[in-house]
């Protein structure tokens, strides 16, 4: 019997989506359970607003991981409600951190990315993963892109693109409430 077309489509994205950054082991964070342990960051070649961050120095809190860029008009859309849970919830134990993964070449020039920090008014920390290192050891595809870390480490939740943002803060509000 032949597979439907849309079957050997899903396929060959599941095949192309792990192989991106196979010498990275990318997780597949969308597996509902178990959770996946959140891997390091890797291939950062830049902190902003920060000293170099490691995810074991963080267990105990509970971890917004933000994939952006500063040209990406849905990441500027969705920047202030990051930043509004970062003021609201950094006093309860969340970390926001910001991995900036260029799309354009311009984006990759550190002094432009914290020239861009400063304008924005980011006060959380920002990786600068010019490599796609911590995207890909993330199995990411997608700006703006949240990922929620429990206080164990394990990706609990994420949400790609914009919108979900009612959502997204219960979520927060629902782990740092378990995390005290």
């Amino acid at each position: 019997m032949i597979k439907p077309l849309f079957s050997i489509l899903a396929a060959c994205l599941m095949a192309a989506s792990c192989s991106a950054g196979a010498q990275d082991d990318p997780i597949n964070p969308r597996i509902a359970s178990p959770a996946h342990m959140v891997p390091d960051f890797r291939g950062i070649t830049h902190w902003i607003n920060s000293d170099p961050l490691a995810m074991e120095q963080l267990r105990g809190k509970v971890i917004l991981v933000e994939f952006w860029t500063y040209d990406c008009i849905n990441c500027l859309r969705t920047l202030p409600y990051v930043k509004q849970w970062h003021e609201r919830y950094r006093d309860q134990g969340l970390v926001v951190i910001g991995v900036h993964t260029p799309e354009y070449a311009h984006e990759k020039v550190i002094a432009n990315v914290e020239e861009a920090v400063e304008r924005l008014g980011i006060t959380y920390p920002v990786a600068q993963d010019n490599g796609y290192r911590t995207w890909n050891t993330f199995g990411n595809r997608y700006w703006p892109a949240l990922y929620l870390i429990d206080q164990d480490g394990r990706i609990v939740y994420q949400h790609f693109g914009e919108g979900a943002y009612a959502e997204t803060e219960a979520r927060i509000r629902q782990l740092v409430e378990a995390a005290r």
